[in-house]
């Protein structure tokens, strides 16, 4: 069909083999769903929230809190929208439904700006701790740590290419086996005597005297919420997967509900007891490698520390390798319905979407080096991540929208499962996220990342209303049910 409305969007016909030249293939049950969920963000444990320690840990553990419960209002409004709408665009497919093609755009290029630039901050942190693990203390060579990112980048691409099922096993594999890292560092901090209270009150602002319970007022707490949320960023992702789950109405609210616990636990234990047992602050919050830190502390320079050392890239591992299943995914969707080049969301004899991952990992690498290249060598790794929290915050606070909005507007729309905290769940997400926002403009050395990410928005959004949006695919999942509930609503008014 070549329907259009004027000055709105426009749909392009394609045939059969459209559709079955871009299938996806079900493969996952609810425990490889919150294995591939908390994979994708237990990199926050082993990279990330040490930034916020530059704000004093009083302030990055009350922002920690507040960011938790932002992430417990999403991912139960998440729960919902990803029974009622099962689809492999996942904000891309909430906010379609509910803001029509131009919200849904604009969330799924900042879930797009999200999940690309997510991996090349996990990828920063993946050379530091190998630098840490093959030179120690010594300056690495020129030129090794770029090698190190391609390295990682070209094999774990080569996975999520290989094929859904042995993504899934492999991402189940590396998180055991990083969470199983983590639960050793705890009990050996506090078994050792390393962790102590007294290395807690150190970490408090250059400018501020450590006696002040909360150094500075408030204003500490504002600027460490984008660290803070690293301790939980991408658990967002698991919608994406809905078209590979074999029952995503029951098994994805499930998956969401037990990922967020397990990472709410672990979250609570890296913030203390990694900065617990750090004797000397003065650098830490600028580390590339802060549980190898730690681990140091713990057990001291040797083979033993090495070796754990060696385990820890495991968690960088997990997340790295569960976010380029994202990105493919949200590229795929994206370009599927014609938002994107189409050519981007085309399968092969896998069922994956090999275009969007081999894509995604050159933009990834590109920013990752750019950064390098021309920003702080030591905010390579800050900069990439207020990029990633900077596109993040913009789709939660439209997601939360797009949930309030549904329920008031589509009511009688099937939900499988339904959030416990509801539409007031949603308002403190929205708000939190929001504050977010703000926060991610506060840091001086990160803001031309941000301002680069506003930048790219822009110009989405110029190519969506010059070109993609009259070149529109009805047929794909998000479009037709989207376009069903439409005419459904008109015709019932």
């Amino acid at each position: 069909m070549d329907t259009k409305k004027p000055g709105v969007v426009s749909y392009d016909q394609v045939g059969d083999e459209y559709l079955q030249n871009r299938k996806l293939r079900k493969s996952a049950g609810w425990i490889l769903l919150w294995a591939l969920g908390v994979g994708a963000v237990i990199s926050g444990d082993y990279y990330g929230w040490q930034f916020g320690l530059a704000q004093g840990f009083k302030a990055l553990a009350i922002a920690t809190v507040l960011m938790a419960a932002m992430y417990v209002c999403i991912v139960f409004t998440i729960a919902e929208l990803s029974a009622a709408l099962p689809h492999a665009g996942g904000f891309f497919s909430f906010t379609r439904n509910a803001f029509g093609p131009t919200g849904g755009f604009i969330c799924g290029l900042t879930d797009t700006i999200e999940y690309v630039i997510t991996p090349a901050v996990i990828v920063v942190g993946i050379g530091g701790y190998v630098n840490k693990l093959v030179f120690g203390d010594s300056t690495p060579p020129d030129g090794i740590t770029f090698f190190w990112w391609f390295l990682f980048y070209a094999v774990f691409v080569a996975v999520n290419i290989r094929g859904v099922e042995l993504t899934l096993k492999i991402g189940l594999l590396i998180t055991g086996i990083a969470a199983a890292v983590l639960i050793v560092f705890y009990i050996s901090a506090v078994s050792s005597g390393a962790f102590s209270w007294e290395n807690l009150q150190r970490f408090t602002p250059h400018e501020t005297k450590a006696s002040s319970w909360l150094p500075s007022g408030t204003w500490h707490i504002f600027a460490a919420l984008p660290a803070a949320m690293w301790f939980y960023l991408a658990i967002e992702q698991l919608p994406l997967a809905a078209e590979e789950a074999h029952d995503a109405v029951n098994d994805m609210p499930k998956a969401l509900i037990w990922g967020m616990l397990t990472l709410l636990i672990l979250s609570m234990c890296t913030l203390v007891l990694n900065t617990g047992v750090i004797s000397n602050p003065q650098a830490f919050s600028e580390s590339e490698a802060p549980l190898a830190d730690g681990l140091s502390e713990v057990f001291g320079i040797g083979a033993g520390m090495r070796l754990l050392t060696l385990v820890s890239l495991t968690g960088l591992i997990a997340s790295f390798h569960g976010i380029i299943y994202a990105y493919g995914r949200v590229l795929f969707a994206l370009s599927r319905a014609g938002y994107f080049p189409r050519w981007m969301s085309l399968t092969g004899k896998n069922h994956t979407p090999y275009v969007a991952i081999i894509l995604g990992a050159g933009i990834g690498f590109a920013c990752a080096v750019v950064i390098k290249y021309f920003g702080e060598n030591s905010m390579v790794g800050k900069s990439l991540l207020s990029m990633a929290v900077f596109g993040a915050v913009i789709s939660y606070a439209m997601v939360m929208l797009s949930f309030i909005k549904l329920r008031i507007t589509r009511p009688n729309m099937p939900r499988p499962y339904r959030s416990p905290l509801g539409i007031p769940g949603a308002v403190v997400g929205l708000v939190l996220s929001l504050i977010a926002l703000l926060a991610t403009f506060d840091d001086k050395a990160a803001r031309p990342g941000v301002w680069g990410v506003a930048i790219f928005v822009f110009v989405g959004i110029v190519y969506f209303f010059l070109y993609s949006r009259h070149h529109l695919v009805a047929q794909a999942p998000e479009e037709e049910d989207a376009l069903i509930a439409q005419a459904e609503h008109e015709l019932s008014h």
